[in-house]
């Protein structure tokens, strides 16, 4: 792997959400867009499981020291990715009633997690 003392913060996470879009393709989900940005922030993986659409987010975590990669969106980051999210939803034609779910997606060590439903936010 590329030596991340090297690397900037973005170039690291980029390798990591990479690693991520490619492990929901294994799971037979299709990714829509990566790196979404709207005026209320990004999400990084927005990707559809069948038919529900899937606002991800993805961490990584080199040790434990700081707390596992799962634990690191905390509720101030739940609330803006639920806004990136309505917003996508809004504007992609979709309404409220579409099925939608907030997953956040672990990198430990290069072991991806997928955690479905880590927060609410959708119907």
């Amino acid at each position: 792997m590329i030596c991340e003392a090297v690397m900037n913060k973005r170039s690291v996470g980029s390798i990591y959400e990479q690693l991520a879009a490619e492990q929901l393709i294994n799971m037979g989900y299709s990714v829509l867009a990566c790196n979404y940005r709207n005026r209320f922030g990004e999400i990084d993986i927005i990707a559809k499981d069948g038919d529900t659409i899937c606002f991800c987010e993805v961490k990584y975590r080199r040790d434990n020291g700081c707390g596992r990669a799962l634990e690191a969106v905390g509720y101030s980051k739940q609330k803006k990715i639920i806004s990136v999210a309505r917003y996508y939803l809004m504007t992609h034609g979709l309404n409220e009633w579409t099925p939608c779910r907030f997953d956040v997606i672990a990198v430990d060590d290069d072991e991806v997690t997928v955690l479905k439903n880590a927060f609410e936010g959708c119907q």
